[in-house]
C-alpha cells in the first residue's frame, strides 16, 4: 500500500510541530480548507487559537517559501491588509519539524467579497493596486516567473500521456494544440517589464472580506507575472457586467497604481492557461488521498467531455473583442 508524506502529520505531530515554536498548545485542532498544503487552526492555552501551515513536501525548496515570506512581510509593513507569517524572536518566520516545513498565523475572521457590488470591486481594487506598487519596487530572485511552457504546454503533455480518455485524445490535442498556438500569439505581447510580483491566486478564496477591506491570504503561488494575472478572476457574468466591474476595479487600482491597458487584451489567455493548468494541477496531485475525497468529479469520462467543450468555448472567446473600460 503506498503512502503520502501527508500520512505522517497526524493530530499530535501538529501539535508538538507547534509547541515546538514556543507555544503551548490546549489540544484543540481544527483543520481548514486547504488541499495544497496542510492547514490547521490550533488552540493555544490562554491565548487565542494560530493558524499552523504545513508546506507540501518537495514543492518549493526553502529559498522560494522565505522569498514568500518576505514579500508578505513587506506588503504588511506598507500597512496593507495581508495576513504574513508570524516572526519569532530570532527573525524566523519558516519552522521545521520532523521533516515538515511550516509556517505560523495570527487567526483574522472574515468572509469571502460579494463580487457583484461594484463598491467592492473598487476596494479590491484599491488594494491591489497598492500590493502591486509595492511588487513593482523589486523583483524576485527565486520564486518562477508565469510562462506559456509550464502552465499550458507541460500541463498539455501531462494530461494527454496520463489522463484523457483515449476516445476523446484526438479531440483534445487538436483542440488544445490550437489554444497553445493562439496562446503564444497574443502573450508574445507581454515584455520583461510587465513582470512583477503579485499575488498569483486571487480569487475569492483567498480574501477575507471585514469591515468593508479586503484582507488578502495565502501568498503561496505568489511569482513573476503581469499584473491582470491578479485582476482578471474577479470578472464574472456577462459581457457588460465584466466591463463594469472591470471598469470599477481599475478606477481603484489606478488610484495607486499605473494600469497598462494592453493587459485587457490579455484577460482570456490567463483564463486559457489557468484552465489547463488547474486540470493538470489535480492530476498532479490524485495521487494525495486527499484528492480523490475532494474531488470526486475528477477524472471521469463526464469531467473530460466537459473540459473539451469549456475549452472550445474558451477558443471563441480568445477571438472576441477585448473588454472596454467603461
Amino acid at each position: 500500500m503506498t503512502t503520502h508524506p501527508y500520512d505522517r502529520l497526524t493530530p499530535d505531530m501538529i501539535i508538538d510541530a507547534v509547541e515546538s515554536a514556543g507555544y503551548l498548545s490546549d489540544a484543540r485542532l481544527l483543520a481548514l480548507n486547504s488541499y495544497e498544503n496542510r492547514v490547521y487552526q490550533v488552540g493555544i492555552e490562554d491565548s487565542t487559537p494560530l493558524i499552523a501551515k504545513f508546506y507540501r513536501p518537495e514543492r518549493w525548496s526553502e529559498a522560494q517559501i522565505l522569498e514568500e515570506h518576505r514579500f508578505s512581510l513587506e506588503l504588511q509593513d506598507a500597512e496593507i491588509s495581508v495576513v504574513a507569517p508570524m516572526v519569532n524572536d530570532q527573525g524566523a518566520t519558516l519552522h521545521t519539524f520532523e521533516g515538515f516545513q511550516f509556517a505560523l498565523f495570527l487567526r483574522r475572521g472574515g468572509y469571502p467579497p460579494e463580487l457583484d457590488n461594484l463598491d467592492n470591486m473598487l476596494v479590491l481594487g484599491r488594494t491591489l493596486g497598492r500590493i502591486h506598487a509595492v511588487g513593482r519596487a523589486a523583483q524576485f530572485k527565486v520564486r518562477h516567473s508565469m510562462s506559456v511552457q509550464r502552465m499550458l504546454s507541460d500541463s498539455r503533455a501531462l494530461l494527454l500521456e496520463k489522463f484523457i480518455p483515449r476516445d476523446l485524445v484526438p479531440a483534445y490535442e487538436s483542440l488544445t494544440a490550437d489554444l497553445e498556438q493562439q496562446v503564444r500569439s497574443i502573450f508574445s505581447e507581454v515584455q520583461p517589464e510587465d513582470f512583477i510580483r503579485i499575488h498569483g491566486d486571487c480569487h475569492v478564496g483567498n480574501i477575507l472580506w471585514r469591515d468593508n477591506t479586503a484582507h488578502f491570504v495565502d501568498f503561496d503561488d505568489c511569482c513573476a507575472a503581469p499584473a491582470m494575472q491578479d485582476l482578471w478572476m474577479f470578472l464574472n457574468g456577462e459581457r457588460h457586467d465584466r466591463q463594469l466591474q472591470l471598469s470599477e476595479l481599475v478606477e481603484g487600482y489606478s488610484e495607486f497604481c499605473d494600469f497598462d491597458p494592453r493587459q485587457i487584451r490579455w484577460i482570456e489567455t490567463l483564463r486559457t492557461l489557468r484552465l489547463i493548468h488547474y486540470a493538470a494541477w489535480l492530476g498532479r496531485r490524485w495521487e494525495d488521498p486527499a484528492f480523490p475525497r475532494s474531488f470526486t468529479w475528477f477524472n471521469t469520462e463526464r469531467y473530460w467531455a466537459d473540459h473539451i467543450l469549456e475549452l472550445r468555448e474558451q477558443m471563441s472567446a480568445l477571438q472576441e473583442e477585448p473588454l472596454q473600460l467603461l
